[in-house]
């Protein structure tokens, strides 16, 4: 059965294209080692609420932007395997690359899929 991994996190606005940037290269990399699909959504309308939201669940800014993405694994056992090659993968080195967004307010989790249409 196939497997998700999901992740929210907040990304500096007028750095869009920065994220963009990286993001084609960390999808090309999971896809490399076994994921189907990786989708990217830069919040469009994303609702500030009054007990939860997005937005507070990754303590957006006003200059920021919500995310909202996921890779699609074959399997949870594709997944497990595919996430220790990337994190073995040199083109995964954080030395010398400048990440577009705090990746300690990153919100992220592996997940059974429940329904698909």
């Amino acid at each position: 059965m196939s497997y998700v991994d999901g992740c929210l996190l907040a990304v500096p606005t007028d750095g869009k294209m920065a994220y963009l940037e990286f993001a084609k290269e960390a999808a090309a990399l999971f896809k490399r080692h076994g994921a189907l699909k990786v989708v990217e959504c830069w919040g469009d309308d994303v609702p500030e609420g009054e007990l939860t939201s997005m937005s507070m669940a990754v303590k957006c800014g006003s200059d920021e932007t919500v995310v909202f993405s996921w890779i699609y694994w074959p399997s949870k056992t594709a997944r497990d395997a595919g996430w220790k090659a990337v994190m073995g993968d040199p083109a995964m080195d954080p030395e010398g690359k400048n990440m577009p967004f705090d990746g300690k307010r990153m919100i992220f989790g592996g997940f059974d899929i429940l329904l698909e249409t």
